[in-house]
């Protein structure tokens, strides 16, 4: 049995285990991970991903790899780990508070690794409560990518939000963005909402605009990957344009993640380094369903796999230590909790 456990991670003593997201929703498939360089590709395919659990899963693959190898170069293991997705900070956040626990030997390895991941479920609870205080009966919400159970050790971000607000008997309508090009909303929102009774739409990205011109969106919540000290923020690619056309049409945006995604010494969202993406992934999909390509082989490719939202674009910041708007934000109150 795996000492802890959540809704895409099990962790036993000597390995891991993740549901392998590129799977679903057709297949719930659990996969064996036993080396820095097997959660390399896992990470890199989005069979593992979410900022949190990529940096939750990167701490017990490093914790595991030091008690199988105590006289080897902890460091040089976690470097690479660190390289394997710039974007999000998370991972620098879980790898940085391994570190710190080099010279105490691989048990306190195992039991900073154990404690970020109850820090995380603790953070997820905190933020969904704040972001359910948003929500109220008959919202209809809009949301991009994934930001669920599946992305994190608890109920996840802007997702958890709509769980902890479902909890409480309010009742929602959610419009699920299919999130191009590899679907995490199609995919993996979707499931979760019927996983968690919440009603819903799938809709194409491309309608969001016309939806919220017909007037059918209240509120957009989103989840982030980094958040600058201004404010800026980086989220799957899709987001920015979410977030502009909210402002054209006065919907309230918001952004749900814990202080963990807070970066201080990112000034700016100008600062924030994009990870480019397989061009393959824009010229067909492939996914448990099989391939499909309708682009010519050599098409030129641009694809980023997430975009920057400037500050001036959202209505708040729901974090783990509170809501802040603007002015909150530009007094440094979101730093709150992040050394």
């Amino acid at each position: 049995m795996p000492h802890l456990q959540s809704r895409s991670l099990r962790i036993y003593a000597n390995h891991l285990e993740y549901l392998d997201q590129t799977q679903l929703p057709q297949a719930e498939r659990w996969v064996r991970c036993d080396s820095p360089e097997e959660w390399q590709v896992a990470v890199k395919s989005l069979a593992i991903r979410g900022a949190p659990l990529i940096g939750l899963s990167a701490a017990f693959v490093l914790a595991q790899y030091a008690a199988r190898h105590p006289q080897s170069d902890w460091q040089l293991v976690s470097d690479h780990l660190r390289a394997t997705r710039p974007t999000a900070v998370n991972l620098m956040y879980c790898l940085d508070a391994m570190e710190a626990c080099f010279e105490q030997g691989v048990n306190a390895l195992a039991e900073r690794a154990d404690a970020l991941f109850a820090e995380d479920r603790t953070l997820c609870q905190q933020m969904a409560e704040r972001g359910a205080d948003l929500l109220q009966t008959g919202d209809r919400v809009l949301t991009h990518c994934n930001t669920g159970a599946l992305a994190t050790a608890g109920v996840g971000t802007a997702i958890g939000a709509l769980a902890v607000a479902k909890q409480r008997g309010v009742e929602l309508h959610v419009y699920v963005d299919e999130t191009r090009p590899l679907l995490q909303g199609g995919r993996l929102t979707a499931w979760e909402m019927a996983d968690l009774d919440i009603p819903y739409q799938l809709i194409a990205d491309s309608m969001a605009a016309s939806l919220m011109a017909a007037g059918k969106v209240d509120k957009v919540m989103v989840g982030a990957d980094r958040i600058c000290a201004n404010g800026d923020f980086a989220n799957k690619v899709g987001t920015y344009m979410l977030a502009v056309i909210a402002h054209y049409h006065q919907v309230p945006f918001y952004v749900v993640a814990p202080y963990t995604t807070v970066d201080p010494a990112c000034a700016t969202g100008a600062e924030i380094p994009i990870e480019q993406r397989d061009p393959a992934e824009i010229r067909g999909v492939a996914g448990a369903f099989g391939e499909v390509i309708w682009a010519p082989d050599n098409a030129p490719v641009w694809n980023p796999a997430f975009d920057v939202t400037p500050a001036k674009l959202v209505t708040a910041w729901v974090l783990d230590t509170g809501v802040f708007d603007a002015a909150a934000i530009e007094r440094g109150e979101h730093f709150l909790g992040r050394s």
